[in-house]
């Protein structure tokens, strides 16, 4: 790969054909040298080239950045990490258990302690997807609480999804099993029944605007929406693309539901800037947001062996933090020991290493077909690696 540079990297997955995706933005950063490449369009028209400042879905890299929010609430001296959920969350007050991850709804069992704040940003609250997405306690998790792709308009308000959520049993007992996704939108209603104000304007006042992510929103306002980019699914044959959303789509108007798993919409410069805060052990331009603390826990691996094998169709087999994965075997190229980030199921990722000061992102508008990355995110990581 010598000679070869960010822009080639990206060139070579947007466009036409198997694979590709109609355009995308990456970058590189170490120190305070970035490396930025944007190739393609902004959808398959071609109706505008792509662009530095273009704005993403940028789904479930929006974890990090809940988990931020909710380690801001443990500073403030708000919350605390054993603290039970139910003080804020009484729906959750006494959750059921199906007896065996296989066993119909309604045969339950008491949950044998209460869910905690930990439980919920370790993922180990007991609500998630795991490997077997045929289980009975997840189909509600599609159907009611409307899980899994990004979908703004679709989910009711919080309140209503708390009460939804009660109704639906846990599929392990708090501190069992590492679940994937769910956990995070529980932390978005936390956060704003703990602050007393919707997630939105929270994370606003917290984070994105002491950070200076201006793009970084639930939602697109006309006056940007032509930086906004269109969205798509793989289709049926190979290299064809079915068109998911627009820019007056889905993201043209505050949700119901602010996502705290998979609602944002960003720009590789906002998450860039997100991440140079954990980078910094919680500070930005001479104001500490975080403790380090708070940042060394968001980053530190809290898993246990046999957590780390049952998440391997997530997570590869590697950890999890708070809101991200975190590496702890080198089985490939870009896994450096305490790695700490996450992918998007719009074709999103965002890394970054804390032994090198290393950021990674992309963002492209091609969907994963599955948990699995693709060779554009591949070979993005593995450039990422050498820099």
């Amino acid at each position: 790969m010598t000679g070869t540079t960010l822009l080639d990297v990206v060139e070579a997955h947007v466009g036409k054909g198997p694979g590709r995706a109609p355009g995308a933005v990456a970058l590189v950063a170490r120190g305070e040298k970035a490396e930025v490449g944007a190739a393609g369009s902004v959808d398959t028209e071609g109706s505008a080239p792509m662009a530095r400042d273009s704005i993403f879905r940028i789904a479930s890299i929006t974890k990090p950045i809940v988990a931020a929010a909710v380690m801001m609430l443990v500073d403030d001296g708000r919350i605390a990490l054993d603290d039970p959920v139910a003080t804020w969350l009484p729906e959750l007050a006494s959750p059921s258990v199906v007896r065996t991850p296989s066993s119909p709804v309604d045969d339950v069992v008491p949950a044998v302690r209460p869910i905690t704040v930990l439980d919920l940003l370790t993922f180990r609250a007991g609500y998630g997807f795991p490997a077997d997405f045929d289980c009975p306690a997840v189909q509600p998790l599609f159907d009611e609480l409307k899980q899994g792709a990004p979908r703004p308009t679709e989910a009711a308000e919080p309140d209503t999804w708390m009460a939804a959520l009660a109704r639906i049993p846990l599929l392990r007992q708090p501190g069992e099993t590492w679940l994937y996704n769910t956990c995070s939108d529980i932390q978005g209603v936390l956060i704003a029944r703990v602050a007393g104000r919707p997630l939105p304007e929270f994370l606003a006042e917290r984070i994105f605007e002491p950070l200076g992510m201006a793009d970084t929103d639930f939602h697109v306002p006309p006056a940007k929406r032509a930086r906004f980019t269109s969205s798509y699914r793989p289709g049926p044959e190979d290299g064809t693309l079915e068109l998911t959303d627009t820019p007056d789509g889905q993201w043209s108007a505050p949700p119901a539901f602010p996502s705290g798993a998979g609602g944002l919409v960003s720009t590789v410069d906002d998450y860039h800037a997100f991440a140079r805060l954990l980078l910094a052990e919680g500070t930005a331009a001479g104001r500490r947001l975080l403790t380090p603390e708070s940042v060394r826990l968001m980053t530190t691996d809290h898993l246990t062996a046999a957590q780390r094998e049952a998440s391997g169709l997530f997570t590869g087999g590697q950890g999890w933090g708070f809101g991200g994965s975190v590496d702890v075997t080198r089985t490939s190229p870009w896994n450096v020991p305490g790695r700490y980030g996450w992918v998007g199921g719009t074709g999103t990722t965002a890394h970054l290493t804390p032994s090198t000061g290393t950021t990674a992102i992309l963002l492209t508008q091609r969907w994963m077909t599955d948990p699995a990355p693709p060779a554009s995110m591949r070979d993005f990581w593995r450039y990422a690696a050498r820099v």
